[in-house]
């Protein structure tokens, strides 16, 4: 149907006896979304008893991709990746095909922007692995795969707040997340377990990494580099510390791939004292404002963007939930969705697109362990705040 935009969220759905992390998720859930409300209608689950929590859709619309977070596959010390066909009706999924991903846990991935190949970063295999896409869409079995080893950070994050536990990951290599830059030259990855943001030359003739020079940068001891945002300009990055809850702004040279530290701010207001995990980052599409979840406290901080990439703090938003996994914004611009883990449910929120605040719809979405969403629009023009 022309004119629609499709919703995509991953769930933890896996036993605890399949996975460290179980959950009430039944597999990938599809949703119509109401342009004018933002209110999110199910249309379809496909059924995925194997974690489906990260995913990611092709620049056609054609294709959607997900992770199986789990710590084996046939046989094999490894999670998985899936292909899928999207029916451009009904927005409904036909698996093409799942392969290896390279390590154990895999727990995000993302499209180069070839659209010939997937990136893995697997939390547990501590590795990150490029996979091929075929003409069809089915993905090939990797092309690289790269294991980075070194000494773990501390326990305790150098920047957490007065009486946080925050403590997760340091005990070996845990890869959080891989991306490309806008020319798909260069790849970061982050490894949680050492506090490094790790830097690669990408390949696309063979679809292998190399790393750069210099090959990472450092974060703060036992901060935990999770996610990072690009800025849409290309020329700053933005890192989201787990167990530190802080954000971390750097120069972006294109044509290097280096990283230049900029500032770090936390991502928890003034005199919060306790522990609280961060989660996920995002920038507008305007580029004008930063947003970064915050689990335990449960909300979204909000950050200004300055002219020269700088951060300001301008406060937060509940989540209406427990537990936000993630959170994503629609192809509009107008409409922000939460993944809040812990309470079963995806909540909305309309943003203000002049000032960034958020306003909570009142609306909930029933989804079991919800981990991720992302978006799909068929047959609209759109801007970035359409």
């Amino acid at each position: 149907m022309d004119g629609s935009i499709f919703a995509y969220a991953g769930t933890n759905s896996a036993p605890k006896e399949q996975s460290g992390d179980g959950g009430n998720g039944e597999g990938i859930h599809v949703f119509r979304i109401d342009r004018a409300t933002g209110v999110l209608t199910q249309v379809a689950v496909y059924p995925d008893r194997y974690n489906p929590t990260c995913l990611a859709v092709n620049g056609a619309g054609t294709r959607l991709y997900a992770t199986h977070e789990t710590a084996t596959f046939q046989g094999t010390a490894s999670g998985s990746v899936s292909a899928f066909s999207v029916d451009q009706g009904n927005g409904q999924l036909i698996l093409l095909n799942t392969v290896s991903s390279g390590g154990a846990a895999p727990c995000h991935l993302s499209l180069h922007p070839s659209g010939r190949f997937v990136l893995v970063a697997n939390y547990d295999g501590g590795s990150v692995a490029v996979l091929p896409i075929g003409p069809d869409g089915r993905l090939v079995p990797a092309t690289d795969i790269q294991r980075y080893r070194s000494h773990p950070g501390p326990a305790i994050a150098h920047s957490s707040p007065p009486g946080s536990f925050a403590v997760s990951g340091h005990d070996a290599s845990h890869a959080h997340m891989i991306q490309s830059d806008r020319s798909g030259g260069f790849v970061l990855s982050t490894d949680l377990g050492t506090d490094r943001i790790l830097l690669w030359s990408f390949d696309s003739r063979t679809g292998t990494l190399k790393a750069n020079v210099p090959p990472f940068v450092s974060l703060p001891e036992g901060d935990g580099p999770r996610h990072f945002v690009f800025h849409p300009g290309g020329r700053w990055l933005y890192a989201l510390q787990e167990e530190g809850s802080t954000v971390a702004a750097f120069d972006y040279d294109i044509t290097t791939g280096r990283l230049s530290p900029l500032q770090t701010l936390s991502c928890l207001p003034k005199g919060f004292a306790g522990t609280s995990f961060a989660s996920e980052v995002l920038v507008s599409g305007d580029g004008r404002f930063l947003y970064a979840a915050n689990r335990l406290h449960n909300s979204i901080a909000i950050f200004a963007i300055g002219t020269a990439g700088d951060l300001s703090y301008i406060g937060e938003q509940w989540t209406h939930g427990d537990y936000p996994a993630s959170f994503n914004i629609d192809p509009t611009g107008r409409f922000l969705y939460v993944c809040n883990q812990k309470s079963d449910a995806i909540t909305m929120f309309r943003v203000n697109t002049k000032t960034g605040a958020l306003v909570f719809s009142g609306h909930y979405t029933p989804v079991g362990t919800p981990a991720s969403i992302v978006f799909l629009a068929i047959g609209i023009g759109l801007t970035p705040l359409d």
